[in-house]
């Protein structure tokens, strides 16, 4: 979003100028903090972020609108662009710490107005793999979505997997694996969620450099994303969210 001045801004200086109103080819549009909370996000710019939010709060702005067109907003373009190639994992990683700035500030006041998130995602890298570059991003994708995350980390087991969903109260799990060799163990993370008492409760999605649909179907897991941003999406329509 590009500004004019200083001939075109013609309003307003309320709350340090952060309502403005710009004039482009005799078009008027209203600029709110929540866009520009977003258009921070997306160029990673953490400081800014974090004060946009603390004034969004000081002027009455609703937590919830805050987290949904401001944060999560920028988020979804990231995580768009992100599956289109457009950005890279560098980009992703300061949108994402600029969303967790301004998380920091907000999160009291969402727990005071009662907001939950979308849903819980526990996720954690197969036994016996010690990456967590893929998990890592898809934690981020699934926060920028609206989802409470739970990262058990790296050399999960197939029993803590749900230990940690049960514990949490998870809607889905997600399973990462970036060698050939440790991919197979995500059957024992599939089959021991359908011999546990989340049967038809908690879904499994996995994903993983050597990870493909067919393997996916093939151990009848719920669900396979082939990036981080497809996996927050997957996330929501195993939740039956939009």
């Amino acid at each position: 979003m590009s500004f004019l001045y200083p001939e075109n801004v013609f309003a307003e200086a309320r709350f340090g100028g952060w309502n403005r109103w710009t004039k482009n080819d005799n078009k008027e549009e209203y600029v709110s903090v929540l866009n520009q909370i977003s258009e921070n996000l997306m160029k990673g710019k953490a400081n800014d972020v974090k004060t946009l939010v603390e004034q969004a709060i000081a002027a009455g702005e609703k937590p919830k609108d805050i987290l949904n067109k401001g944060l999560l907003a920028g988020m979804s373009v990231i995580g768009e662009r992100f599956k289109k190639n457009e950005v890279y994992v560098p980009e992703v990683l300061i949108a994402a710490r600029a969303m967790k700035a301004g998380m920091a500030i907000l999160q009291p006041k969402l727990a005071s107005a009662g907001v939950q998130p979308v849903g819980t995602a526990v996720i954690g890298t197969v036994k016996g793999d010690l990456h967590d570059i893929g998990k890592n991003l898809v934690g981020m994708m699934l926060e920028g979505a609206g989802f409470k995350v739970v990262d058990m980390g790296i050399d999960v087991d197939a029993q803590k997997f749900v230990n940690g969903a049960r514990d949490n109260k998870a809607q889905v799990i997600g399973v990462s694996a970036l060698l050939t060799t440790t991919m197979t163990n995500m059957k024992a993370v599939v089959d021991a969620v359908k011999a546990s008492d989340l049967a038809g409760k908690t879904k499994v999605m996995i994903g993983g450099a050597p990870v493909t649909q067919a393997f996916s179907d093939e151990i009848k897991a719920d669900g396979y994303a082939p990036d981080a941003a497809s996996a927050a999406d997957l996330a929501k329509k195993l939740i039956g969210k939009k």
